[in-house]
């Protein structure tokens, strides 16, 4: 009997390792003005443990290495089975040797019109479409996965970024927004597009730098961490001098605008000045947040 205990409980823990994400799955339907209907609380569930129960990786994950993300799908219209909505999709990594998360994703997909019928079974196939719900969720988590691997290692995202990319191509024979090049400039197509392109190669170094040279060495060493925050910055300029006001500068800054404030305006004495002229230089947007950054 113990054995049995024992074999069962080494399931158990090998099933819980092997989900890669912690995500909080919300569904809003105010703007339908029917948000008490059954089917919106039925999607929010049926969401949530396709996401988490999903094994999306060959990598066991331990339950501590879990990355925690959220999905707020905000419900605009339905009729029947036919669904519109925006998709606001963000999610953080742990900074070594703190209690501190730091946001790292942080995207508001517009383009998310589905059809769902309730409890239908939802069914992720890495080669071949299944549906646009099941489509625009399993790009967003690659993307969640691809720039955590890309915090932790210099573009260890990339085949992660691939297999989205292998879903955004999948995805273009329906005639759903997002997917194709004529969508715009601001499009799943075009946020995959571009993180795999050596055009704008310095947003993965950027990442990995600012985080495993400037974050997680705050609690050892906070002048030269706070000094490689900085440098993460000037990385950057080559995006802007190649295309000013790109689509992957401001997906960099509206996850790390904030973060950004809040670190230049604490701890030890370096060059801010100068960093703040970078910073409305290559991220203008954000003008208002920099002149409150205090030094």
């Amino acid at each position: 009997m113990r054995k049995v205990i024992f074999l069962l409980s080494l399931l158990i823990t090998a099933v819980s390792a092997s989900q890669e994400l912690n995500c909080t799955v919300s569904v809003i339907a105010q703007q339908t003005g029917n948000e008490n209907n059954v089917v919106f609380k039925t999607l929010e569930k049926q969401l949530t443990e396709f996401i988490n129960n999903t094994k999306w990786t060959e990598k066991p994950f331990g339950q501590q290495e879990r990355i925690n993300c959220s999905m707020v799908i905000n419900v605009s219209g339905y009729d029947n089975d036919n669904f519109s909505a925006t998709l606001q999709v963000s999610s953080s990594r742990p900074v070594f040797n703190s209690t501190y998360s730091s946001p790292v994703y942080n995207y508001n997909d517009k383009d998310f019109n589905f059809q769902y019928i309730e409890f239908q079974n939802l069914v992720y196939n890495p080669v071949q479409f299944e549906s646009n719900l099941v489509s625009v969720l399993a790009f967003h988590v690659y993307m969640i996965l691809g720039i955590d691997a890309d915090t932790f290692q210099l573009n260890g995202g990339t085949e992660h970024f691939k297999q989205a990319q292998t879903i955004a191509n999948y995805s273009q024979q329906l005639n759903g927004q997002g997917w194709k090049l004529e969508d715009g400039l601001q499009s799943r197509f075009a946020l995959i597009d571009n993180i795999l392109s050596p055009t704008f190669k310095e947003f993965r170094s950027a990442m990995y730098n600012y985080h495993i040279n400037g974050l997680d060495l705050m609690s050892n060493d906070p002048k030269r961490a706070k000094a490689q925050v900085i440098e993460a910055f000037s990385e950057l300029i080559g995006i802007h001098n190649r295309r000013p006001n790109s689509f992957l500068m401001r997906v960099f800054f509206d996850a790390k605008s904030d973060e950004i404030m809040d670190v230049l305006s604490g701890g030890p004495t370096v060059n801010i000045a100068k960093a703040v002229d970078l910073l409305n230089r290559i991220a203008p947007i954000h003008s208002q947040k920099w002149r409150n950054i205090k030094f």
